[in-house]
């Protein structure tokens, strides 16, 4: 087995990667868009798409509606699914916007029609795009209730033949034997098997993403967000973080 995935459907030199922002990464931990934390990591995006990194990427809509939080306050489970569905776009629009303003061709596509402000989740359309070297921001999540965003990365990640799914993280610079802010001994994973992942439950992704991701072997880094240059490193193929993948896992 091996840790590295290729496709068929593109050039050996090229490299294609989903980025999977949380809502908590737009909002800087709070409700709403934090502007200063958006416009960096846009600026970061554009510097490895100059390079010729080719990136599609998911966002989360935690820092406006979580549909699980939602109905735990009452609201209907699938209606709170999708309000939260709706604060993703929100959030590509303000990452669109600033990458727009950095320089950077990019598209945002929904998995929900609206078509005043997106395009249509399309994934032949969005391969063009990024050989076209534009961004691609996927909203709406899968469209569909019940699914999390984590889900979609790499299903979209694994549609549009991308070789890795890069997982941006506020607060942990990886994946830990335990809560580094909790137990001081706790050792960050510089490898970490899918099934040791899912077998002690850490903190990668939920299980329905995890177990697709093993089951059609797409590798995921998890690496910190909030050092400046990250986005660019990891995009660019730096090996921050941790890899989730087949192989047995190892600490630093």
């Amino acid at each position: 087995m091996t840790c590295s995935k290729t496709s068929d459907n593109q050039p050996d030199s090229v490299r294609r990667v989903l980025l999977k922002l949380s809502g908590e990464a737009f909002g800087g931990g709070s409700v709403g868009v934090d502007v200063a934390v958006v416009r960096r990591i846009a600026k970061e995006i554009h510097v490895a798409v100059q390079q010729g990194v080719q990136v599609a990427i998911v966002v989360g809509g935690g820092n406006f509606f979580r549909g699980a939080e939602l109905s735990q306050a009452g609201i209907e489970r699938s209606r709170g699914d999708y309000m939260g569905m709706l604060g993703t776009v929100m959030n590509c629009l303000a990452l669109q916007d600033f990458l727009e303003q950095a320089g950077q061709a990019t598209r945002v596509q929904t998995a929900i029609t609206m078509g005043q402000v997106a395009e249509p989740y399309i994934p032949l359309k969005a391969i063009r795009h990024l050989e076209k070297n534009r961004v691609v921001i996927f909203g709406a999540g899968a469209g569909l209730p019940y699914f999390s965003t984590d889900t979609v990365s790499i299903q979209r990640a694994l549609e549009i033949h991308c070789t890795e799914v890069l997982m941006g993280k506020n607060g942990v610079d990886g994946v830990y034997t335990a809560d580094p802010r909790k137990d001081q001994h706790a050792q960050m994973f510089t490898q970490l098997s899918y099934n040791r992942a899912l077998v002690d439950n850490l903190a990668v992704m939920d299980a329905s993403a995890l177990s697709m991701a093993r089951d059609n072997e797409m590798p995921i880094r998890v690496f910190g967000l909030e050092e400046d240059g990250n986005v660019t490193r990891t995009l660019m193929g730096e090996k921050l973080g941790t890899l989730v993948c087949s192989e047995d896992s190892a600490t630093r």
